[in-house]
């Protein structure tokens, strides 16, 4: 089932969301919804607040086929910093450079109930920071240093493509 995506301000985007005790068919069927509502909507991540659910649920696939779930994320380190632009599907047409860690360790549990520990680096590192954040009530533009009109997206993308 596609979700709508929840706009801000609504205000569940800015609350901290609720561990999963136990995954339950329930959960699955999230998994799987949440992952088409992303596609549907040409996302790279998203997490349950973004359809209205209160949980401790995001997804990340950066490369096609290379999908992340991450139940109960935590981000338990983090090295270096760079910024960049980002977007997000909860902020329609709002872009903005943000800094944040290169490199990250998260541990999480999977559909399966493994927890599992992911060294991420670069862009996929910057997305599960962008939607772990979702999951502790906080939003990019929060962190934004500066921002992009979104008819000047593309023009600064290539403007700083070697930085």
């Amino acid at each position: 089932m596609r979700y709508p995506i929840i706009i801000y301000p609504n205000e569940l985007l800015t609350k901290k969301m609720a561990p999963v005790t136990a995954i339950t068919d329930e959960i699955i069927t999230l998994l799987d919804d949440l992952y088409e509502t992303m596609v549907a909507h040409d996302g790279i991540g998203i997490a349950a607040p973004q359809v209205g659910k209160n949980l401790r649920i995001a997804l990340v696939e950066v490369d096609e086929g290379d999908l992340f779930e991450l139940i109960n994320p935590e981000i338990i380190e983090r090295k270096g910093s760079s910024i960049d632009v980002e977007g997000c599907l909860s902020i329609p047409e709002t872009y903005g450079t943000v800094e944040r860690a290169d490199e990250i360790t998260v541990r999480y549990f999977d559909r399966e109930g493994e927890e599992i520990e992911v060294i991420a680096y670069d862009y996929l590192a910057r997305a599960f920071q962008h939607e772990i954040d979702h999951l502790d009530g906080q939003l990019f533009i929060d962190k934004i240093i500066e921002r992009i009109a979104a008819d000047q997206l593309e023009k600064y993308m290539e403007e700083h493509q070697d930085d």
